[in-house]
């Protein structure tokens, strides 16, 4: 478990997020402008915007899969979530950060008590529920059991809940997903969280998790059609969440 992240006016935080619907609202609340991506990284879809410290919050990097060239919808999944962290942690003129948050949107369950706009900070580790290696010595790997940032006091004055956050690169959730999301005791389901969070530990940064219910996975009503409905409503809950965290972790020092 990594240790609580301390975020003076001087720190930066970055925040991937998967979609621009997702981010749009965080990124009118900061002020965020956009940035140029470094030159290594220029042919890719990543989009990237940067907020100065302000009322006691830290600085911000904004960075978001952007869309596919190809077929004009959002990069969503592990490997588009890794390839922007990868950029957000070598975004040119900006500093390492010192702390990396997947932010998003995510599936829940009732049988947690979970309900539509619900929030969940990452607590105590990402997981990986749909990489299956059935080959000696690759269960931890294809597990991806990766230490969350302790936001726990955080989560708790904003009311939000806390649990595994496990990540497979699927909208819906197969049977035998749904065995290993049992055993693995996640709370939130989505598609990028685990490997944002690889990436940060490659390059040993603390990374948190904040991720808002779009959906309910035990619901009659299907995935998609939740996830279309409640989109909007959902992104403005993570905007509101995001940054009470983002003015909580500035008062760390």
């Amino acid at each position: 478990m990594s240790a609580s992240p301390r975020c003076g006016p001087d720190s930066w935080v970055a925040i991937v997020v998967a979609m621009e619907l997702e981010a749009a609202p965080l990124r009118r609340a900061l002020g965020a402008r956009p940035i140029d991506l470094p030159p290594w990284a220029a042919s890719l879809p990543v989009r990237l915007a940067v907020a100065p410290a302000a009322d006691g919050r830290p600085n911000v990097l904004l960075a978001v899969n952007g869309n596919d060239p190809a077929t004009g919808v959002a990069c969503i999944g592990t490997s588009a979530a890794a390839l922007t962290t990868q950029v957000a942690l070598n975004a040119g003129d900006i500093p390492m950060p010192d702390l990396v948050l997947s932010v998003g949107t995510a599936g829940g369950w009732t049988r947690h008590g979970s309900s539509i706009g619900d929030t969940y900070v990452a607590w105590p580790h990402f997981s990986c529920h749909d990489r299956r290696i059935d080959l000696p010595g690759f269960q931890a790997f294809a597990d991806g059991d990766i230490p969350a940032a302790d936001l726990r006091a955080h989560a708790a004055a904003l009311g939000c809940g806390i649990g595994v956050v496990t990540t497979g690169d699927s909208l819906d959730e197969s049977s035998v997903d749904r065995d290993r999301i049992l055993a693995n005791g996640g709370v939130a389901k989505e598609m990028e969280a685990a490997a944002v969070a690889w990436v940060s530990h490659l390059h040993g940064v603390p990374v948190g998790g904040v991720k808002t219910i779009t959906d309910l996975v035990d619901s009659d009503v299907a995935t998609p059609e939740q996830f279309t409905a409640n989109l909007a409503l959902a992104s403005e809950s993570l905007e509101r969440m995001t940054l009470g965290l983002l003015e909580r972790l500035g008062g760390d020092e």
